[in-house]
């Protein structure tokens, strides 16, 4: 085998172990939102769930909420297939949200199969609304129990170390991005009216100009329109004067 032959098995050898050591790693349980997941705000995040088994299907989930941020409002969307069960906790302080105090929050989601499954080679999404996001956290963990039909439970409760290698059964991480100036959208929206003003007055600016022109041009036309005509005028009159002088 000459050298080049043996740098190209070389080669396949290792990307091959790459894909190796790449493929678990890729195929945890993970969250990430729909848009974006600002600080203080609501949002609508997707629990990503794919099939590790080439010979069994998954048939339940089990998000557990994080007791150390509690969020005052968790929804979970209707998913085909499947239902969802919701469990609360009393809170030892209890949280006020526009005025009220709310004394239990949602601590656990369970999506168990009804009809449904993650089959091999397959995934789903679980999506779910959240809020309100904790303003003094860059980011949430969401332990995640993954229960398929063989009865294997994986647990995906291992949370990431700064610095460090991933773990080998990550828990999903939900990354929460800069506070807003409205934690409704409301910021935006008025960032949005105040370009429209901006945007209605410059227009306003240039109709006035483009209305100034226009009667500038307008107002030379005339004039320019009255000097031709005081000129042809001249100019008939000359004329006939002069005609008169050589009949004379």
């Amino acid at each position: 085998m000459n050298k080049v032959s043996r740098l190209a098995v070389a080669g396949g050898v290792a990307a091959s172990s790459v894909l190796l050591l790449c493929g678990p790693a890729l195929a945890h349980v993970s969250v990430q939102p729909q848009g974006e997941a600002a600080k203080g705000g609501y949002a609508t995040v997707n629990f990503k769930v794919p099939n590790e088994r080439d010979n069994a299907s998954t048939v339940k989930l089990e998000v557990t909420v994080p007791a150390d941020h509690p969020l005052s409002s968790v929804m979970p969307q209707p998913v085909p297939g499947w239902k969802a069960e919701v469990t609360k906790t009393k809170l030892a302080k209890p949280l006020s949200v526009h005025g009220k105090q709310i004394t239990e929050a949602v601590s656990k989601i369970t999506w168990t199969a009804a009809g449904g499954k993650i089959g091999p080679g397959e995934f789903q999404q679980f999506p779910v609304s959240l809020g309100r996001l904790p303003e003094d956290a860059d980011e949430l963990v969401f332990k995640a129990l993954q229960t398929y039909d063989n009865k294997e439970v994986v647990r995906w409760i291992e949370e990431p170390q700064e610095d460090a290698a991933e773990p080998e059964h990550p828990a999903p991480v939900l990354a929460l991005s800069a506070a807003t100036g409205d934690h409704h959208g409301g910021g935006a929206d008025g960032k949005n009216a105040a370009d429209g003003k901006n945007a209605a007055h410059a227009a306003d600016h240039a109709d006035g100009e483009d209305g100034t022109t226009a009667s500038s041009t307008d107002t030379t036309a005339r004039v320019l329109a009255v000097v031709g005509i005081l000129v042809g005028a001249g100019g008939v009159a000359f004329g006939v004067l002069a005609g008169r002088r050589r009949t004379a």
